[in-house]
């Protein structure tokens, strides 16, 4: 008989930090774990500016340090590599356009087998390719602010009887600087230590707007009545969890106000984005018809962001 295999590697680069914040003149060095898998000799580094797509600026040789600016980045000559952990990219001295988020990537082989079927019989065949890996990223933030660590704090955000038969826990991480932040949740069972909660165990979303960022846990009536759930934030400054692990417990009059808070949330976030979406709406139009100069709709374009 004639099969097929397809072999799949999941991978990825790590980048330990989330960002980095560095003042003028200062040194930054970038770093990339997990090269070990790469099926070349060489690592590649990206840069993402915020209204810019990726860039290659140079590749690294993972082995010997070795550097190749081959990709006409305009401060290429800024970068260099240094020796860590392993091979990392260096800024010697940052200047203020180097603000931006800085990827690892490497290639990895997989493999395919076919084989051509004549009377369900035939020569197999193997077909071997690559694909590129990449880091998450670490966002350099070039100010003169000093790091500050976020406050963290857990709410129930909905009734344990709602329909369903599922709930909600509302983390919120605010007044951190720079304002990049990355949750997970762990829960705990009482007497057992404390794991770590997957995706699978748990349904999460991220809201981010100005001064706060909030992560929302979706989990079964069942699990919230077994577990003790904390909220724990990584930010540059250090990791932060919750004040307290163990869910207050919810007074039916304080659960419907925190329902309608977490609505009043979604629905300022929408009508936000739907005004500022109609408003540059509104400014195309009125310059393809010649009714608005460049200058004030610029001006208009920067009040609506303000909305």
């Amino acid at each position: 008989m004639c099969s097929m295999s397809l072999v799949v590697i999941a991978a990825q680069l790590v980048q330990d930090d989330l960002t980095l914040t560095r003042r003028l003149g200062q040194t930054v060095s970038f770093s990339c774990a997990g090269t070990d898998q790469c099926s070349g000799s060489v690592v590649y580094w990206y840069q993402k500016k915020e209204t810019e797509t990726f860039r290659v600026i140079l590749y690294i040789n993972r082995y010997d340090g070795g550097i190749g600016r081959y990709y006409n980045h305009p401060q290429e000559n800024d970068f260099s590599p240094v020796k860590g952990k392993g091979w990392e990219l260096q800024i010697e001295k940052v200047k203020q356009d180097h603000s931006a988020s800085y990827y690892c990537s490497c290639r990895i082989s997989g493999s395919h087998s076919f084989c051509i079927a004549l009377f369900h019989r035939g020569p197999y065949y193997d077909f071997h390719y690559y694909h590129e890996i990449f880091g998450s990223g670490t966002k350099l933030h070039v100010t003169d602010e000093q790091v500050v660590k976020p406050v963290v704090s857990v709410y129930p955000a909905a009734s344990r009887d709602q329909q369903g038969g599922r709930t909600s826990l509302l983390c919120v991480a605010s007044d951190m600087v720079p304002p990049q932040v990355q949750f997970s949740w762990k829960r705990r069972k009482e007497n057992d230590p404390v794991e770590m909660l997957t995706h699978a165990e748990g349904e999460q979303l991220v809201l981010r707007e100005s001064g706060r960022t909030i992560s929302i846990l979706v989990v079964d009536q069942d699990a919230f009545y077994t577990y003790n759930y904390r909220c724990q934030v990584q930010h540059e400054g250090g990791a932060v969890e919750a004040r307290t692990e163990q869910v207050v417990p919810v007074d039916p009059v304080q659960s419907r106000y925190q329902v309608k808070l977490l609505c009043l949330l979604y629905t300022a976030l929408i009508v936000k984005s739907l005004v500022y979406c109609c408003g540059l709406s509104l400014l195309r139009s009125l310059r393809d018809q010649g009714l608005l100069t460049d200058s004030r709709s610029a001006f208009l374009k920067i009040s609506f962001q303000k909305v």
